[in-house]
């Protein structure tokens, strides 16, 4: 296949609005991104002799894998998912050298990434009311652009508040402040 997809990889709000406009079934392009992941976490896995069950998926204009079942899986995933995120970047690029576009795709191991979204909206919510309730502004700890993204939509989802990104990475992080 041909045809390419093109992505952008930001953190921000405006990251989630449309892509720039694709040739050919952009659902198609995604289930190839996916497929190509999917081969090479397979290999990474054979190499360190890890088991594990690979599963793909589309959802929101991004090609979703997930790895699950094994028992040496949380090595891959490292200290607050450091790991995780140096195996997603790597997995990218493979996707990237074989369809010669820039992917958005989300890797996930042992469901840690589904359970860290669960803490991070948690922590948006909480952290949205207490500004509501007293007023001032919370600084919260510097955080991934996964993660900034995941508080960002929290607290978009209390009324009488809102964030933003503040700091240049790492020691990016996500103030919350009251509305005026």
């Amino acid at each position: 296949m041909s045809e390419t997809l093109q992505a952008t990889d930001v953190d921000t709000p405006e990251a989630d609005e449309a892509p720039p406009a694709r040739s050919g079934s952009s659902e198609d392009l995604l289930v190839q991104e996916g497929d190509i992941a999917g081969d090479y976490l397979e290999r990474l896995l054979d190499l360190l002799d890890y088991d594990g069950d690979i599963d793909l998926d589309v959802e929101a204009g991004r090609a979703i894998v997930s790895i699950d079942g094994g028992d040496d899986l949380e090595k891959l995933v490292g200290p607050r998912g450091t790991v995780l995120e140096s195996l997603q970047e790597l997995t990218r690029l493979a996707v990237q050298q074989e369809t010669g576009v820039r992917s958005r795709l989300m890797l996930d191991i042992a469901g840690w990434r589904a359970g860290r979204r669960a803490e991070l909206a948690d922590l948006g919510r909480t952290t949205a009311e207490k500004v509501l309730a007293s007023g001032e502004k919370v600084r919260l700890h510097p955080m991934t652009p996964f993660e900034r993204k995941v508080v960002h939509d929290a607290v978009a989802s209390v009324a009488g508040v809102h964030s933003e990104s503040e700091g240049e990475e790492p020691q990016r992080r996500v103030v919350v402040l009251p509305k005026p």
